[in-house]
């Protein structure tokens, strides 16, 4: 059996680094909001080329916290993607803000700046970027767009560490980037986790209120706030795996390069020339994708679909009066993509086995 996604090779490689880190917290006795949160955060900053890093409790807090610093709220539109992972549309929807919904460029699978444009109001406030599966989205027409209409730019990072466009980290071209660091991204915890990066120092000293409560000095509140705080243990992890995530990043294209050279049946993922794909997924296009899952499966190999259902389409998101066939882009993509196991820890041969099944089943 080939797995779709594995943890414990990774952690394997790193165990000796890992179980240093979580001793050191133990031993200092201070586990929220202290030494390693900073260190954590100077590093995470540095390593992007940001003025400043805030951690937070998760990646959706990180999307929701950096609407709220960058003043968006109640009656206020956010356009985003329904090709998405349910936390950014809910954190849209946490600050109070509507989510207006646009198609995707199916190439890349990330917000077409047309689309986008076709969905602003005059209630907009803000662009959430989706970087989807490692790939950068098209931040020069974004950014040109937000600037004609002073929109803030948020960039759900969730699933790009590392990634660049124009030679620039995603996170640093918006207003604000928000990083998950749930177990399985390119750089996970041990459990859950997020940051949030700015070059804007007003918009940190905001995000710092807010994720602990809006306090400024203790049992001082300059403001209402939440409770998301990155916790010691976790920090200490993401500190060792900040150290190697390039080197992880390395691994995960050389992966998705063997899959290029060896896959020629179906639509694989593009290579652009001005963006830096770190390929957290490599996923693919098939039309008839089920069928293609299904016998995968029955020849030992696993797979997934990220995502089948997009938001519009889900019974929970009905009032956005979206109905089928309003994002053709979106609905095409969540009927034939398809995500090839892509992890630390698989092998060449377990990758070329994987290229031979499928080219036997659709060459």
């Amino acid at each position: 059996m080939i797995p779709f996604n594995q943890l414990k090779p990774l952690h394997d490689l790193l165990a000796d680094e890992i179980h240093e880190a979580l001793r050191r917290v133990a031993d200092s006795g201070w586990y929220i909001l202290g030494p390693e949160v900073r260190e954590f955060e100077q590093e995470f900053a540095e390593y992007h080329g940001a003025a400043r890093a805030v951690s937070v409790a998760s990646g959706t807090d990180a999307i929701e916290l950096g609407l709220l610093a960058g003043g968006v709220g109640a009656g206020d539109e956010v356009i985003t993607v329904a090709h998405t992972a349910m936390a950014t549309v809910t954190a849209i929807e946490s600050t109070g803000a509507k989510p207006v919904l646009a198609d995707i460029d199916l190439e890349t699978y990330t917000l077409n700046p047309l689309a986008a444009r076709e969905a602003i109001t005059e209630r907009t406030r803000a662009i959430v970027v989706v970087h989807l599966y490692g790939q950068p989205a098209d931040m020069d027409g974004l950014k040109v767009l937000a600037d004609e209409h002073n929109l803030l730019v948020i960039e759900d990072c969730a699933q790009a560490h590392g990634a660049e466009h124009k030679g620039r980290k995603v996170g640093t071209i918006g207003d604000i980037g928000a990083f998950s660091f749930y177990p399985t991204k390119n750089m996970g915890a041990y459990g859950d986790g997020g940051a949030v990066i700015t070059s804007s120092l007003e918009y940190a000293e905001r995000l710092e209120k807010l994720r602990n409560y809006g306090q400024t000095t203790r049992y001082r509140h300059h403001s209402r706030g939440t409770n998301s705080r990155l916790d010691e243990m976790q920090a200490a992890v993401l500190r060792v795996k900040l150290r190697h995530l390039d080197k992880h990043n390395k691994r995960r294209k050389e992966i998705a390069a063997l899959y290029d050279a060896n896959l020629h049946s179906v639509a694989g993922p593009p290579v652009l020339g001005d963006r830096r794909h770190v390929y957290h997924l490599y996923v693919i296009r098939d039309r008839d994708r089920d069928g293609l899952m299904t016998a995968l499966q029955e020849r030992g190999i696993g797979t997934l679909i990220h995502y089948p259902v997009p938001v519009h389409l889900q019974e929970s998101h009905r009032d956005l009066s979206l109905p089928a066939g309003s994002l053709p882009e979106t609905e095409k993509a969540a009927r034939e993509i398809l995500s090839l196991p892509l992890y630390i820890g698989l092998g060449d041969e377990e990758v070329l086995r994987v290229c031979a099944e499928i080219e036997k089943l659709r060459g």
